[in-house]
């Protein structure tokens, strides 16, 4: 039987409208009024992340920068991680090289070095507040994460992601959207921050599933018993899922789960061999 539900945040439950469905809102609320764990796991930091748990009024920790840390709702720090100063001063230094536009976060703030489109249509669409600072102002020791946006070229930002995990192999770097290059800690990822809580919990991995839509969510996916991609996933995700459900808009996280956790309270929905055949929920 589920105890816990993993999911992710954009292009998951919340779609191009920007507000929750009556769906997944009575969904989410009817999964915690039967004592199972709703927890959303986001690469967003966790001022952002947050005021998204308060929307959907969840009573269970919050997992942000993609797994770099983890607040319960009185907010005690469970988990955090942080990446290398060395590596935080590489990266910052290609950014300049190259014209990267690159978010800072630190302290649960948002940095950028310039006022730019890039950091204000961020800023703007996840209803953040940032601080334009030079980085070399800004101490190296407690980075979550670095973030590099490309809002022109997705190709570009895949490029960065291949040259930079060349460069910094122990780094955990992934295309978050077809805009966004993460970099981030290995211990920052979505596998360790669920299977921590998995432990915190005292729960199985069959007794987990987890859902998602992009490449990030690939170690998000690796963590649950049943793992569901959303209809309107990356085909690279999909390919780790053990199933696919409806997109986004269309109420993708419902309909999985209905299937699984809901609908079925005898524990018995197993989960099915990775293949080109994936069961597709409708």
């Amino acid at each position: 039987m589920i105890k816990l539900v993993a999911t992710d945040i954009d292009g998951t439950i919340l779609g191009s409208s920007k507000e929750f469905t009556v769906g997944v809102r009575e969904c989410i609320s009817k999964l915690q009024q039967n004592g199972i764990k709703v927890v959303i796991v986001t690469g967003r930091m966790h001022a952002g992340a947050k005021k998204i748990a308060e929307r959907l009024n969840l009573s269970s920790p919050v997992v942000s920068y993609n797994g770099g840390l983890i607040r319960d709702n009185d907010n005690n720090t469970l988990y955090e991680q942080f990446l290398p100063p060395d590596a935080v001063k590489e990266i910052i230094i290609w950014g300049r090289k190259n014209g990267v536009h690159l978010n800072l976060y630190t302290n649960d703030m948002l940095y950028s070095e310039k006022d730019n489109e890039e950091i204000r249509r961020y800023a703007e669409y996840q209803q953040l507040d940032y601080t334009v600072k030079n980085f070399s102002q800004i101490p190296y020791s407690r980075v979550y994460k670095l973030l590099g946006i490309d809002y022109r070229s997705p190709d570009t930002v895949t490029h960065w992601v291949d040259e930079m995990s060349e460069k910094f192999p122990d780094l955990y770097i992934v295309k978050s959207t077809p805009y966004f290059c993460e970099f981030s800690p290995k211990t920052s990822t979505k596998l360790c921050a669920v299977r921590f809580l998995q432990k915190y919990w005292g729960l199985n991995e069959d007794e987990v599933l987890t859902i998602g839509d992009q490449d990030n969510d690939i170690e998000l996916l690796k963590a649950g018993g049943i793992s569901v991609a959303m209809g309107n996933a990356t085909e690279t995700l999909k390919q780790y899922a053990n199933y696919i459900t409806g997109t986004v808009d269309n109420d993708g996280f419902v309909k999985a789960v209905e299937r699984f956790v809901i609908g079925d309270t005898s524990g018995s929905a197993g989960s099915a061999p990775l293949d080109r055949d994936k069961e597709r929920i409708y």
